[in-house]
């Protein structure tokens, strides 16, 4: 099971936050379990200056993008893009942090200190990336932290067309292989997101599904991560629209 970090000295919630306000809090650390607890309550960091570079500002949007069980669309151009690709699970999960990392992509909020903070968190078991491979290069992927049954997702990134979507496909094969019930959270919604099925919720919505699901227990995929093979995520060869999986050798 992921390690429990020392807990944090701050005092994060998003209860009393004013309707239609993302940020409400300025300040703390990136320690392990300033970072947990932030994502307990329904929070998540991302610097205020110019690049992400501090002040540090701890955001809980209204409404919160979520996608929930049965809500993805795959749609067919998806479809046949996800037979020319392996989806990996914790394979390289520096390499992803560093594709969403990558100056030249918009945004650029991605610090060192976060990288730092991000990579501390997976070697405890808490923070996990799902690989979009094809011809043996790192095309796409993800990465986020898996709190039970919650999966926050921080970022994405693509190489080539459809990538980053196959991440999100394979990260809910991950999350449904046991079908119990989970919530992944995209902070914000876009229209991009939206045609994979992400929705809008107001946050005191958000809030009730966070402690339902950080309460479970991790997918058994997340668990000891780091003492298991890794595994890869694939289409079924029927074209069925259904993900099988192999293990990685």
């Amino acid at each position: 099971m992921p390690v429990e970090p020392p807990p944090t000295q701050w005092h994060l919630t998003a209860e009393g936050a004013t309707p239609g306000d993302d940020l409400v809090g300025i300040g703390a650390d990136l320690e392990p379990g300033t970072v947990l607890q932030a994502y307990r309550s329904g929070l998540f960091p991302m610097g205020l200056g110019v690049g992400g570079r501090p002040p540090l500002g701890w955001w809980s949007p209204d409404p919160r993008g979520v996608l929930l069980p049965g809500d993805l669309h795959v749609s067919r151009s998806l479809r046949r893009s996800l037979r020319g690709f392996e989806l990996r699970v914790d394979t390289a999960f520096e390499d992803v942090v560093a594709g969403c990392a990558d100056p030249a992509r918009g945004g650029r909020w991605i610090t060192p200190a976060f990288v730092t903070a991000y990579t501390r968190l997976h070697e405890l078991g808490w923070a996990h990336s799902v690989e979009v491979w094809q011809d043996g290069a790192l095309v796409g992927g993800l990465y986020g932290l898996a709190v039970g049954r919650l999966f926050a997702a921080e970022s994405k990134f693509r190489r080539v067309t459809d990538a980053s979507k196959a991440a999100v496909v394979g990260l809910v094969q991950v999350l449904s292989e046991d079908g119990l019930p989970w919530v992944v959270d995209v902070q914000w919604s876009t229209p991009h997101l939206a045609s994979l099925g992400v929705r809008d919720v107001p946050r005191t919505a958000y809030l009730r599904m966070l402690s339902t699901a950080v309460a479970e227990d991790l997918p058994e995929r997340w668990r000891g991560m780091h003492d298991k093979p890794s595994h890869v995520v694939r289409e079924s060869p029927s074209g069925d629209g259904k993900v099988c999986e192999r293990h990685a050798r």
